[in-house]
Formats: structure tokens, C-alpha cells, sequence
């Protein structure tokens, strides 16, 4: 029995050693430990002021974002709808043609009137369809030329002695497009 009684003596001894090491650390440790907790809240207020810094830059690019795209927005509704109005502008112009040709040349049948008309709508949408500035100016160019022929012809045709007479340069230029493919 005085051995249990040894043994269990030894056992509380060993504990209290241990008790009591980890006590003295604690005390030799314990200005390390009080200035890592305070480092520790400090760096956790410091990642909370950072992140709320952040926080604002990103509301206000955010905000600046918001006003650049409704800008921008605002502009391109602008510019669709000048663009609606230049294009309603071009299809009035080629319903006057339209009735031109008809008053020039009263003795055509109302179709070649249609053609003519139609195929300065063919134009007009090659050149409003086009994607890039070089196909669009050509275009352009094509039905610039072509209106003026038109109109020429029929100035010419009403200045002429021949009522009969064709608006032949205006044919001659649907034929020569109609050959030709065409490159958008």
C-alpha cells in the first residue's frame, strides 16, 4: 500500500510540476502575450478601416460607372434616333424621286417608276447596312451618283423635244449594278 501510496504521490507531484511550469511561463510570457492580442486587435481594426476604404472607392467607381454608362446611354439613344430621322429623311427624298420619274415620264409604266425607286432603296439600305466607314462612303457614293443621274435624266426628258424618250443612263446604271456583285 505505501507504494500506491508513493505512486499516487509521484503522479500529484509530476502534476503540480507541470501546473507550475505552465503558471511561470505564463507570467515570464504574459507582456508577450498581452502586446500580441493588443497587435492582433489592432491589425483586425486596421483590416476593417482598409476594407472600408475599399469599400467607398468601390461605391464611388461604382457611381462613376453608373454615370458614364447612362451617358454614354443617353448619347447613343440621341445618336439612333438622328439616325431614324436622317434615315425617314433619305425615304422621303426617294419617294419624291419616285414621283419625279413618274411626272418626267408620264408615258412609262408604273413599274420601271418602282424599279428605279426600288433600286435607290437597295442602294440607301447598302449604304445604311454597311459596317465599316470605307463600305458605307462607297455606298454612299453609289447612291449619290445614281439620284443625280435620275435626276438628270429626267431634267433632260423635260427639256427634250422626245417625250417617248427612256431614262436611259438611270437603266444603264441598275443594269451595270446588277452585274456587278455586291461587296459590303
Amino acid at each position: 500500500m505505501n507504494h500506491l501510496k508513493n505512486w499516487t504521490f509521484s503522479i500529484l507531484r509530476l502534476f503540480h510540476a507541470v501546473k507550475d511550469e505552465n503558471l511561470n511561463w505564463q507570467q515570464l510570457n504574459q507582456e508577450q502575450q498581452i502586446h500580441l492580442k493588443h497587435e492582433r486587435i489592432l491589425a483586425s481594426k486596421a483590416l476593417e478601416a482598409k476594407l472600408k476604404k475599399k469599400s467607398v472607392e468601390l461605391e464611388h467607381d461604382i457611381d462613376l460607372l453608373r454615370t458614364q454608362h447612362a451617358a454614354d446611354l443617353a448619347m447613343f439613344k440621341t445618336k439612333c434616333n438622328q439616325d431614324i430621322k436622317d434615315y425617314k429623311q433619305y425615304l422621303a427624298s426617294l419617294d419624291q424621286l419616285k414621283k419625279s420619274i413618274q411626272l418626267s415620264y408620264t408615258h412609262l409604266p408604273e413599274a420601271v417608276a418602282f424599279t428605279i425607286h426600288h433600286h435607290a432603296k437597295h442602294l440607301l439600305n447598302q449604304m445604311w447596312d454597311a459596317k465599316d466607314i470605307e463600305h458605307k462612303m462607297r455606298h454612299e457614293m453609289q447612291l449619290i451618283n445614281f439620284m443625280t443621274t435620275v435626276h438628270e435624266d429626267a431634267r433632260l426628258n423635260l427639256e427634250g423635244d422626245d417625250a417617248e424618250k427612256l431614262p436611259a443612263r438611270t437603266l444603264n446604271l441598275i443594269q451595270q449594278n446588277q452585274v456587278q456583285p455586291s461587296n459590303r
